[in-house]
Formats: C-alpha cells, sequence, structure tokens
C-alpha cells in the first residue's frame, strides 16, 4: 500500500509538472506571436549573431537604425572605424548600428564569424552589434536585404545593393528613411544630419 501511494505521489507530481511545462510554453508562444504581430516588416527578421545567437531583429524597434553591409578587406573597410564612432555619440539616444559581412564583393570577407569578430574587435574596437556573413544580392540573397531593396518593400530606395558598406537608415517607426552609398562615410555632413533629423522624431 505504501509503494502504491508513493508511486501515485509521483505520478501525479509529474502530470502537474508537465501541465505547469505546457502551459509555461503556451504562454511563451502567445508571448512571442503578440511581439510578433507589433514588429514592423522590416524588424520581422531572425539573424544569427557573430557569436551565433538567433537574435530577432525586433528587439530593436523603437530605435533609429543604420543597417550596414561589411568587408574586411575592401577599401571601405575603413569606415569601420567612423561607423563606430557614429554609434558611440548618439546610441544614448537611442540610435544603433547592425553590420552585416557579406562577400559578395570582390570576394573580400572570406574570413570565418570567429574570424571577422576578431578583426572587428582588434582593428576598430567595435562594439555595435554585427551579424553573421549573408549575401545580400543574388540567388541566396538573404530575406533581409531582399525586402531593403525590393521594389514593392521599398520603393523610395530600392535598387540591387553595389558594393560593400551601403547603409540603410530605419526610422524608429521602422519606416526605410534613407540609403546612403558606399562613398558617403559615417562623418559625412548627409549621413550625420539624417540620423539626427530621425532622432528629433
Amino acid at each position: 500500500m505504501k509503494t502504491l501511494a508513493v508511486k501515485q505521489m509521483a505520478t501525479a507530481i509529474t502530470v502537474a509538472i508537465l501541465v505547469i511545462a505546457g502551459i509555461a510554453g503556451i504562454q511563451a508562444r502567445l508571448q512571442a506571436a503578440a511581439v510578433n504581430s507589433t514588429v514592423c516588416p522590416v524588424l520581422s527578421f531572425t539573424m544569427a549573431s557573430l557569436a551565433g545567437r538567433k537574435v530577432h531583429l525586433g528587439r530593436y524597434q523603437g530605435k533609429v537604425i543604420l543597417m550596414v553591409n561589411t568587408a574586411s578587406k575592401c577599401g571601405f573597410t575603413p569606415q569601420y572605424a567612423g561607423l563606430e564612432a557614429l554609434y558611440k555619440r548618439f546610441k544614448s539616444r537611442g540610435f544603433v548600428i547592425l553590420g552585416f559581412p557579406s562577400n559578395d564583393f570582390g570576394h573580400q570577407e572570406p574570413g570565418t564569424d570567429k574570424q571577422i569578430s576578431t578583426f572587428c574587435t582588434e582593428h576598430y574596437g567595435v562594439t555595435f552589434p554585427m551579424f553573421s556573413k549573408i549575401d545580400v544580392k543574388g540567388p541566396h540573397q538573404c530575406p533581409l536585404y531582399h525586402y531593403l531593396t525590393g521594389r514593392k518593400t521599398d520603393p523610395r530606395f530600392a535598387g540591387v545593393v553595389k558594393w560593400n558598406f551601403e547603409k540603410f537608415l530605419i526610422s524608429r517607426s521602422g519606416k526605410i528613411v534613407a540609403r546612403f552609398r558606399s562613398p558617403i562615410t559615417p562623418e559625412s555632413a548627409i549621413l550625420v544630419n539624417a540620423v539626427k533629423t530621425q532622432l528629433a522624431q
């Protein structure tokens, strides 16, 4: 009898644990669905960080965002320094830069994610979020850049990315409000003023 009672109690405890876990899982899915339903389209993507962690871009909702496709062996690579300075200057006001390494142009980003991370840290002290290497054009173009460059999703600034260090500026409300080609440096008045304008809104 005693053994039976112990077994029944263990079974009851197991069932209770499963029920609680099931409820927690349902709540988590409902919360995720609620977040996804309120996130603006350009931030509805999940990307991998250089460390391999999955990052939903919706976490940056409400910030002014500069998205940049980067490379370590490009003539524009020194722009990392200007990007880091821009990030430090305005991050306290709700500004963030998201870097997306790409090997699409002249094979100028051949390294692994770990090598890219080491390069950015050791050479430019990069602290803004950097993501895993992606394709920003071509048949394997990642969904984020398909959205950024598509005529239906971004009619004002549509068009293929032509080289490393092109920049898309996203408003706090999630609208693509500006695009800067590679030669426009992070220190350029036109870019800095555009960031300031969005931060003021």
